[in-house]
């Protein structure tokens, strides 16, 4: 696509990075096949293609409107044009320098403004989000429909950790914020299962929020900040020769391995944030490459499983299909789930922003997890997992704990 930067963002990074990304684009409209608010929609300025033209138009000089916002928030970040798109466009990172400009451009309405700053100031920060549930369970009668339903009905505790190997081979988990409130089964079940591999998991308590949230609401600065506190937390255990930083949240997992694209002009960082990304793994990139007999296999008459696999483990960190041949592989029997590519509206804050069409898209994944006749569904995101929690007829879970529950070989007890 031929552009012309307007001078403002001329031989500068963003602009740089944006007028490389825009010129790949031919738009020849494969992504809006894909793009689940074009097909909710069907206006062309919600699909990619429309968005990329918006984006454009603000990079080369015209003043962007409300109107202009409003397409941009409704956009998912699923990145399933992405992976749609035959040109290889990076169409998120485009985002991220388009949402950026017109939010400095153009002032939102108060209450959007009070919305984005409660979530920026209580959401990313685990203390003060945990209290924030505990607050909201109590006053769930209160509370509009839409923010009831976020929350659990009852927050399950964890089930007891297995000793840690106490030499051999360690990593670091990232606890991230949101996830030990909801649900903390999730990191202590990857604590077991990986205790049982002779893998030791450490959390390191000054690491937090992996900086995708405030990204994502185009709060930038908040964003790097947490990055960079990240990073310095873990690097003691780097250079150390900690293996890898385990991640169990894919929205976090995509986040944390473009820290040395996104720190990539702070020369203070840059090298430092390139050998995190290198190291972060989502927790299957850690299991697959094992030998999980300590783990043993599902009985052959388990019920069957729908797994739904977050955009950003598919979209983003690219590791379609791995969990399913993970859990296949362990003796889990999966059902077909259409449309498996679409989002399920969950999508970070997105169900909180946009609330209607984070419904209609909810509805639409449930029907096609459920289409199968599942006993249950599995998930890799805590935020997918408790957005289809909260409206679902069936147990929804991390994948994880499908492996805590496999009963190990008695061979396998001198491994445990």
């Amino acid at each position: 696509m031929q552009t012309t930067l307007a001078p403002a963002f001329r031989n500068t990074p963003a602009g740089e990075a944006a007028e490389h990304i825009l010129r790949t684009c031919v738009h020849c409209g494969f992504c809006s096949a894909t793009c689940p608010t074009y097909q909710l929609l069907g206006d062309e300025l919600d699909s990619p293609r429309g968005r990329i033209y918006q984006i454009k138009q603000v990079l080369e000089g015209e003043r962007p409107t409300r109107r202009t916002q409003i397409h941009l928030d409704r956009c998912l970040t699923c990145r399933a044009c992405e992976t749609t798109c035959p040109s290889g466009v990076r169409y998120a990172q485009l985002l991220e320098v388009g949402r950026q400009q017109v939010e400095n451009r153009v002032q939102r309405p108060l209450k959007e403004r009070i919305e984005r700053w409660l979530a920026l100031t209580l959401l990313p920060y685990p203390r003060r989000f945990a209290t924030l549930v505990r607050i909201g369970r109590l006053a769930r009668p209160l509370l509009p429909k839409r923010l009831a339903d976020k929350l659990p009905a009852a927050v399950a505790s964890p089930p007891p950790l297995a000793s840690s190997p106490t030499c051999g081979r360690r990593m670091l988990l990232l606890e991230g914020c949101v996830q030990p409130a909801l649900d903390p089964t999730i990191n202590a079940a990857a604590r077991n299962v990986l205790a049982r591999l002779g893998i030791a998991l450490d959390a390191v308590p000054e690491a937090g929020c992996c900086g995708a949230m405030p990204q994502h609401l185009s709060a930038e600065h908040q964003a790097l900040d947490m990055m960079r506190r990240n990073i310095d937390a873990w690097w003691p255990a780097i250079e150390a020769g900690t293996e890898a930083i385990v991640i169990t949240a894919s929205a976090c997992a995509v986040t944390v391995k473009a820290y040395g694209r996104l720190l990539r002009d702070d020369p203070a960082y840059r090298e430092r944030a390139a050998r995190v990304s290198e190291m972060t793994k989502d927790l299957v990139e850690i299991l697959e490459g094992e030998a999980l007999t300590p783990l043993g296999r599902a009985e052959a008459d388990h019920p069957p499983i729908a797994f739904h696999a977050p955009c950003t483990l598919q979209h983003g960190e690219r590791l379609q299909g791995r969990v399913e041949a993970l859990l296949t592989r362990l003796g889990y029997r999966l059902t077909p789930v259409p449309d498996a590519h679409l989002c399920c509206g969950a999508s970070g804050t997105y169900s909180l922003f946009q609330p209607d069409i984070a419904r209609r898209l909810r509805t639409n994944k449930l029907a096609a997890l459920e289409s199968g006749k599942p006993a249950l569904i599995a998930t890799a995101n805590i935020g997918c997992l408790n957005d289809l929690r909260s409206a679902s007829p069936l147990p929804v879970i991390h994948w994880i704990r499908l492996l805590e529950r496999l009963t190990a070989p008695a061979t396998s007890a001198s491994t445990d």
